[in-house]
């Protein structure tokens, strides 16, 4: 388990989990099969890692997703750019991912007390003595940073009806790579559940 913990931390893995999901019951139409994915980020190369990670994760159940950069290479669209594009490219569906801002939590970690044992050479009598001894560990407080994004699904029926939301949550993100894929997968795999696109193929 520790190894396991160890590589982890080494690869830069997360634990990235979704929270607060909502998805309307009342849509039973057939799975959406062709979407646009739209990361609202202001850094090019950012959008396109997390728009890549999230059309990259669709394709393997049998979506055709389109990241927005390749139609809009500048700048996430607005909603007039994303209406005419959904009409001329005949998309079902719009998954959009919006960083939200990072939250710190904090919480005591209580102090503990070891015990130490330790040897001692006494020449005189020339042995070893065994002693132990009493190591106090104050408490602290600990900090951690969470990464957040809200993440939307869009029918393009019904004017634009959504029908899919969840926030995702990321510990000590840092700089780890890979985030983006793990939360694109947690999101399949609810859309999965309720059937708003198909299981992998």
């Amino acid at each position: 388990m520790a190894l396991g913990l160890l590589i982890c931390q080494m690869c830069g893995c997360a634990s990235s989990r979704l929270v607060d999901t909502w998805h309307d019951p009342s849509f039973q139409t057939s799975p959406l099969g062709k979407m646009l994915v739209i990361a609202v980020r202001k850094d090019a190369t950012k959008r396109r890692i997390w728009e890549d990670a999230f059309a990259g994760e669709l394709v393997t159940h049998g979506i055709a997703a389109i990241p927005s950069y390749s139609l809009f290479p500048d700048a996430p669209p607005d909603t007039n750019q994303v209406i005419a594009t959904v009409q001329a490219n005949g998309f079902d569906g719009v998954v959009v991912i919006l960083r939200l801002p990072t939250k710190t939590n904090t919480h005591y970690v209580q102090g503990y007390i070891t015990t130490e044992r330790n040897m001692h050479y006494r020449p005189y009598w020339q042995r070893y003595w065994t002693y132990y001894r009493e190591i106090e560990h104050p408490g602290y407080i600990d900090t951690q940073k969470v990464a957040m994004n809200a993440v939307d699904v869009t029918t393009t029926g019904d004017a634009g009806r959504l029908i899919w939301s969840a926030t995702s949550k990321t510990p000590d993100p840092g700089s780890m790579t890979g985030v983006q894929k793990e939360i694109a997968g947690l999101v399949a795999a609810s859309l999965v559940k309720r059937r708003i696109i198909g299981g992998k193929r």
